[in-house]
Parts: structure tokens; C-alpha cells; sequence
């Protein structure tokens, strides 16, 4: 009986290890992949602020979204994130306030400013669209965050392509790690849980 039982536990470990391997590479080829197309929105998820100012992550991907709206590509943006700890400032409204100084007009951003995961901002973004009759996104964030973020907002019947940040390595074990965690976390997700 024992043994029956660690044959079963090893044949799980390596289904999940293949699952794991394989989805880490769908992730890695999505981080790479710039998918940028007429859409209805912008959607930029949100990253740390600092004060009412953009980290550096949230920054590049403030301004790769503003070269989008610059061509052409959608002509609305809609800045996500919640307050993450700030009492003062979300990464949404820093984000719109970023895009305002930058010479995005206030009434082309929409603003979802509650999130405080990435599975909340997807959920409340989506909801947005959907009230406001938008069917297509182009997703900006950084390569690793976009599969995961993509299959979130598809799960809530919008047509997203990802369009990651540029200027990020890729190659590096701290990427095959980033890969990695996003891979769990898509697990947990399909499985209903959220982390």
C-alpha cells in the first residue's frame, strides 16, 4: 500500500513539474512577444509608487503606453492599482497624474484605482470595459506579468494583447525565476485560489 502510494505521489510531482516547465515557457515566449494592435484601450497594470511619484518599473510602463497612445493605438488609457500600503496616493492616480503631465488629455484615462493584486485590477478592468461597451485591450506591463494577465482578462471576455515594457533583460536566472513564480500563480489561479 505504501509503495502504491509513493508511485502515485511521484507520478503527481512529475505531472506538475512538466505542467510547471512547459508553462514557464509559454510565459517566457509571451514576455517576448510584442502583440500591440488597434484596440479600444490601453490598459497599464499598476506598480509601486513612491510618494505620488512612479517607481522606475511603473514609469517604463508609463511611458511604453504613451508611445502606444502616441501611434495611434488606442485612444483611451486606463491606469490600474490600489493604494499598496500608501495612504495617500494609489499606483492608479499617480499613474493617471503621470500620463496627464506627460500630455494624455484627463478625459482619454480611465482609472481603476482599488486593485491590490493582479487579479483584482484585472477583475475591476474588465468590469469597466464591459459597462463601458470596450471589447479589446492592449495589456502593458512587464514581460513576465503578461500571460498570466492576459489569461485573467480573457477569462472575463476581453481580447487583450500583451505589449511588454521595454528595456528589461531577458535571459537572466532572475527572469527564469519571475517566469517561474508567474507560473504558480496561474496554477493557484485556474484552481480558484488567489495569492
Amino acid at each position: 500500500m505504501l509503495r502504491k502510494l509513493l508511485y502515485i505521489t511521484g507520478v503527481l510531482l512529475v505531472g506538475w513539474c512538466v505542467w510547471l516547465a512547459r508553462l514557464v515557457g509559454d510565459i517566457r515566449d509571451q514576455s517576448m512577444l510584442d502583440e500591440a494592435k488597434p484596440s479600444d484601450l490601453i490598459v497599464v497594470l499598476g506598480a509601486a509608487e513612491y510618494r505620488g511619484r512612479p517607481s522606475p518599473v511603473l514609469k517604463a510602463r508609463l511611458d511604453h503606453a504613451l508611445t502606444l497612445y502616441g501611434k495611434g493605438y488606442a485612444g483611451l488609457v486606463m491606469t490600474t492599482g490600489g493604494a499598496g500600503g500608501d495612504p495617500d496616493f494609489t499606483e492608479g492616480g499617480v499613474a493617471r497624474n503621470y500620463l496627464v503631465k506627460k500630455g494624455v488629455p484627463s478625459e482619454q484615462i480611465i482609472l481603476e484605482a482599488e486593485g491590490l493584486s493582479t487579479i483584482h485590477s484585472v477583475v475591476a478592468a474588465a468590469e469597466i470595459m464591459k459597462r463601458m461597451n470596450l471589447k479589446t485591450c492592449i495589456a502593458v506591463s512587464d514581460g513576465y506579468h503578461l500571460f498570466r494577465a492576459k489569461k485573467m482578462l480573457e477569462a472575463h471576455g476581453v481580447v487583450a494583447f500583451g505589449s511588454p515594457r521595454p528595456g528589461t533583460e531577458k535571459g537572466s536566472w532572475r527572469d527564469w525565476w519571475l517566469y517561474l513564480r508567474q507560473a504558480v500563480g496561474y496554477t493557484f489561479w485556474l484552481a480558484g485560489l488567489t495569492i
